[in-house]
C-alpha cells in the first residue's frame, strides 16, 4: 500500500464500528478475499489502529485461488497485519454455492477462536444489500429475509453496509493497490451476478437508502421475536412431556412465530416452511391433530403440542 486511506473515511469508518459494537477495545478479525471489497476492509482496520488479525479462505473452487490467497498475505505483510489462510474440503453435491458460503463461516469461526479474536469483520456493502434484499424479494421472503444482510449477528461485524461498492473501489485505488477481481462475480451462472449486471444501469435505486430500510426491518424482525418469546413465556405450559397454549386472540404473524417456537421446543429440528405452518395453523383451529415436524399438535380450546410416537417397523 503505498498510501494511507484519507483521514475522513478513516473516521467515518470508526464511527460505523463504534455505533456496531460500542468504545470498548476488541480484538478483531477480517475476512479477507482481496476484492477491493475486502481490501478497502483491511485497509481502513490497519489505519484505524484496530488489534487485527486476517484471514483469506480458499474454498478450493477456482485454481487462480491459491494465488490470490498468496497475495493477500503479501498484502498483509506489509501492512504488518498477521495472516492466515484457510482451506475447505471437498464441496458437497448440489447447492456449491450455499456450501461455500457454509463452510466458509464455519471455517473463519474456528480461527477466530483459535487466534482470541472477539469479533469477526467482513466487508458486506450498501451495493450487496440491495441485492440480497431483491433476491429474497423475488423468492418471496417475509420480514426476517427481507432484513438482508445483518450489520452484526452473534460474532459477525459488517461495518461497511452503509458504504457504496464504488467508494470502496476508489479507496482502494487510492491506496495505490490493484484488488483481485474475481471471475465468478460476473458469471452468468449465478442468480447475484446476473441481477447485478441489471442493477449497473439502474442508477434511481439508492443501495444506501436500501441498505437502511433492511436495517428498519431487521428492528421490527427484533421486536417480533421478543414479542413472540413473552407470547410463549406467558401462554405456555409444560404438560406431560410437551406444552399447552392459549392460542386465543393472537395477531396471525405472532400466532405463526408462536406454534413455530413450539414445534422446536418439541424437536429442535422442525423447520416446516411457510405454507406448512399455515396449514398446521388452520388445522389447529378446526380443532384437528396433525403431526409436522415430528411433533403431534392437536386442537381445541388449547393447542396441544407432544413428540410424535416412532412409526413402528413392519
Amino acid at each position: 500500500m503505498r498510501n494511507a486511506p484519507p483521514d475522513a473515511a478513516v473516521k467515518r469508518f470508526r464511527d460505523d464500528l463504534t455505533a456496531l459494537v460500542g468504545p470498548e477495545r476488541q480484538r478483531f478479525g477480517l475476512a479477507i478475499s482481496g476484492g477491493p471489497d475486502s481490501l478497502a476492509l483491511l485497509f481502513l482496520a490497519q489505519a484505524a489502529g484496530l488489534d487485527c488479525a486476517a484471514a483469506t479462505v480458499d474454498h478450493g473452487l477456482r485454481p487462480e485461488g491459491a494465488n490470490e490467497a498468496q497475495f493477500v498475505a503479501d498484502v498483509c505483510a506489509g501492512l504488518g497485519v498477521s495472516h492466515q489462510v484457510l482451506t475447505l474440503g471437498h464441496p458437497e453435491k448440489g447447492n456449491v454455492s450455499d456450501w461455500a458460503r457454509r463452510a466458509r463461516y464455519t471455517a473463519l469461526a474456528k480461527w477466530s477462536e483459535g487466534q482470541g479474536l472477539n469479533l469477526l469483520l467482513t466487508a458486506h456493502h450498501a451495493d450487496d444489500q440491495l441485492e440480497t434484499m431483491i433476491m429474497r424479494l423475488n423468492r418471496g421472503a417475509g420480514l426476517g429475509g427481507l432484513s438482508g444482510v445483518r450489520a452484526r449477528r452473534g460474532a459477525v461485524v459488517r461495518p461497511l453496509l452503509g458504504w457504496r461498492k464504488s467508494e470502496l473501489e476508489a479507496l482502494v485505488e487510492c491506496c495505490g493497490v490493484t484488488a483481485v477481481q474475481d471471475a465468478t462475480n460476473r458469471d452468468d451462472r449465478f442468480d447475484r451476478a446476473r441481477l447485478r449486471k441489471v442493477l449497473a444501469g439502474a442508477n434511481w435505486l439508492d443501495p444506501v437508502a436500501a441498505s437502511k430500510s433492511a436495517a428498519a426491518l431487521g428492528e421490527a424482525e427484533e421486536a417480533l421475536q421478543w414479542a413472540t418469546q413473552d407470547y410463549v413465556n406467558r401462554r405456555t405450559i409444560p404438560q406431560n412431556g410437551g406444552l399447552s397454549l392459549d392460542s386465543h386472540g393472537l395477531p396471525r404473524e405472532i400466532l405463526r412465530r408462536v406454534v413455530l417456537q413450539c414445534l422446536r421446543q418439541i424437536c429442535p429440528d422442525a423447520e416446516p416452511r411457510g405454507e406448512a405452518l399455515d396449514r398446521l395453523i388452520s388445522a389447529l383451529q378446526s380443532g384437528r391433530t396433525v403431526t409436522l415436524g415430528g411433533v403431534k399438535c392437536t386442537g381445541g380450546d388449547r393447542w396441544q403440542f407432544a413428540l410424535a410416537p416412532a412409526r413402528q417397523k413392519i
